[in-house]
Order: C-alpha cells, then structure tokens, then sequence
C-alpha cells in the first residue's frame, strides 16, 4: 500500500511553498473548486519546468496531492525520504509501465489525487507537446475524474536551459517570470474512455490547453 501523506507536514510545506512562490513567482491561481474534496482523480497538467509540481500543489489548497517521480532522483537517502514524505512515488523513465502502473493504480483505489503531466517531460520551447498514450491505459484500469489543469510562466522562469530560475517579485516590476496555474472543471473518465485513443488524447490535450491559457491571462501583467 502506498503511505499517507501526514496532513500537518504537508501544510508546513505547502506554508513554505506559498511563501516562497509568492515572493520568488508572483503566483496566482484559480478554478481550486474544481478539484474534488474526496475521492480519486486525475490531475493532468501541462509540464513547463522544475516549478510545475509545487505550483500545481498550491492550487490544491484542500488536499495533499501525490506525484510520480523518476528513480533517478531518489538515489540521494535524504531527498528520498523528503520525497516520499509528500507523496511522491518513484518509477521507471515512462511512468505507467510495470511498477509504475502498479503504483498509479493503488493511489487512485486509495482515494488518492494524483498528478501526472502526460506530456512526458518538459517542454523544450514553451508550447505543448503531444500527448503520451500512457494515461489511456491508466483510466481504463481505473476510470476516475480527470482535472485538467494549465501551467503559465513557469518555462520563461525556469526553462529546462537555464541552470538557476528567473525571479519576478511582487514589489517590483514584472520581469516575465510571473507563474500562474488555471484549474479546470473535471471530465469524466467513464464518458472519456467512450472515445477512441486518438480522440481521447485530443480531448485532453485541448482541455489542458485551454486552462493553460486561462493560466496565461491570469499573470500578471507589465
């Protein structure tokens, strides 16, 4: 079984993430209604940098999210565990193959909300990549709600190129690397599944689309 997340360390983290985010980022976001307050779903999110999981936890103020990480990055024990203690679960390089698909499905028959960015990896120039089949194969084994949400900023802060992120504080002029994230409304994953694969990764991909640019519109602006 995959370990709870402790609801008071995942509210110290989310304090220091907030804080750190607001001051570094400038961080908005909206649609946190749209995420059930219980039971499973899918959060898919489009995946711009190394800033994305935090600032999707942020706008899931009402519960602690779990996410997939690759096993490279649990090789050092401290980072591990810090890992493992807000939910994060390590898998192979394609995240729903094997273990990794063994993994996604006991967080969701746990109850859990997972996030997944079904792109595969970062972006390389901002815009969205196609989607990876992988998630079809999850909602046919457990067909929960799937929340899409949008990802803006986060690639003009912090691109897969730059070694350390940009910063655009509150009490100064914008520098472009203002973040913000967009929520949206859940789709069901019965009536999704009803599609074909093509269809069915088209659907998602412009539903998480469409949040990232209501995410866009939310930054703030010069």
């Amino acid at each position: 079984m995959v370990p709870p997340v402790n609801r008071l360390w995942w509210r110290v983290n989310y304090i220091t993430a907030y804080v750190l985010y607001g001051l570094g980022w400038s961080i908005r976001w909206e649609g946190s209604r749209h995420i059930p307050a219980t039971g499973p779903a899918l959060l898919l999110a489009n995946h711009q940098s190394f800033l994305d999981p935090h600032a999707v936890g942020l706008a899931s103020s009402r519960r602690p999210l779990h996410f997939l990480a690759r096993k490279t990055l649990f090789k050092n024990r401290l980072v591990a565990a810090y890992m493992t203690s807000m939910g994060v679960s390590p898998v192979d390089h394609e995240g729903v193959a094997k273990e990794g698909l063994r993994t996604v499905i006991q967080l969701l028959e746990a109850g859990e909300l997972l996030v997944m960015f079904p792109e595969g990896e970062r972006t390389h120039t901002g815009a969205m990549q196609p989607l990876r089949p992988g998630v079809h194969l999850i909602l046919k084994r457990a067909p929960v709600p799937v929340v899409p949400v949008g990802i803006a900023g986060a690639f003009d802060a912090f691109p897969r190129t730059r070694k350390l992120p940009r910063l655009s504080p509150p009490f100064l002029p914008t520098t472009g690397a203002d973040v913000a994230v967009s929520v949206g409304p859940a789709l069901d994953g019965r009536e999704l599944l009803k599609l074909s694969r093509e269809q069915f990764l088209q659907t998602l991909f412009d539903a998480i689309q469409a949040a990232q640019r209501r995410a866009e519109r939310l930054r703030r602006k010069p």
